[in-house]
């Protein structure tokens, strides 16, 4: 896409959001700051149908941005990654950098109850990244499910939908245990083995391959990184893999990158 052609659609798209919240703003001028206003209106805004035209224009600028940041393959992950192996046939990988550049059947997402993608604008969670680089549709067909569910996502569970404009064809949503002070319990342990469980067992309800997961709760849910990844790799080592055959444990920090590669 020519950068005039970009600029102009990108325009459209603010234009559009903007529109549907009854605002007037002047336009940013730079690639990077329209970008960053498409993505925080994105962000705060609630599910709803759109038209064909303006779906073509996000998709279109959100297809750019990831071939702008580049897709990360299996065989890219194999060869940058630290290598361990979970059982017969299930290869284990550890790999440092942006979950939604990855080429798998699924990533996973640390939701929260919602379910709905987070609504903090250009917040830096793992949840505003998958569902700003994914498309607006991610938040429509969430919002579908827990319609259809009625009521809010309960912790340790997952569910499965579309990728959109993501590398992966799928994204796993699973609500990880909050710690409010202190230590995790044993009941709110076992809650996060739940969530890498409940992964892995919709990703062999749907056939899937692959898999990368992100460090549940080790964010803004305050869950110790440490044994957090400990039980990571013993719930996926454990797990009774037919159709997944590689698992990825995607890290972000300096710490987890030791955590894993020590327990890989």
């Amino acid at each position: 896409m020519e950068t005039k052609e970009r600029l102009d659609n990108l325009d459209f798209i603010i234009g559009y959001m903007l529109k549907e919240r009854g605002e007037e703003i002047a336009l940013p001028a730079s690639l990077q700051e329209k970008q960053r206003l498409m993505q925080a209106l994105m962000n705060v805004r609630q599910p709803g149908e759109v038209t064909e035209d303006f779906l073509k224009a996000q998709d279109a600028e959100l297809q750019q941005q990831r071939a702008d940041k580049g897709i990360v393959t299996l065989e890219d992950v194999a060869r940058e990654g630290i290598v361990g192996k979970a059982g017969e046939g299930v290869q284990l990988y550890v790999w440092r950098g942006d979950i939604t550049r990855l080429q798998v059947d699924a990533i996973v997402n640390a939701a929260n109850a919602q379910l709905l993608g987070c609504f903090a604008p250009l917040h830096a969670c793992i949840d505003n990244a998958i569902h700003s680089a994914a498309g607006i549709q991610l938040r429509e067909e969430c919002h579908a499910l827990m319609l259809a569910q009625g009521h809010e996502e309960p912790t340790g569970k997952a569910k499965i939908t579309g990728g959109y404009n993501l590398p992966s064809k799928h994204v796993l949503h699973t609500v990880g245990p909050i710690i409010s002070i202190g230590l995790p319990t044993g009941r709110q342990e076992l809650q996060l083995a739940s969530c890498y469980r409940s992964c892995m067992e919709e990703a062999e309800r749907h056939a899937l391959e692959s898999i990368a997961f992100c460090c549940i709760s080790t964010g803004v849910f305050h869950f110790p990184n440490e044994r957090a990844a400990e039980i990571a790799v013993e719930t996926v080592r454990q797990f009774p893999c037919q159709s997944v055959k590689t698992v990825v444990f995607n890290v972000f920090k300096d710490k987890d990158l030791e955590l894993y590669r020590r327990l890989v």
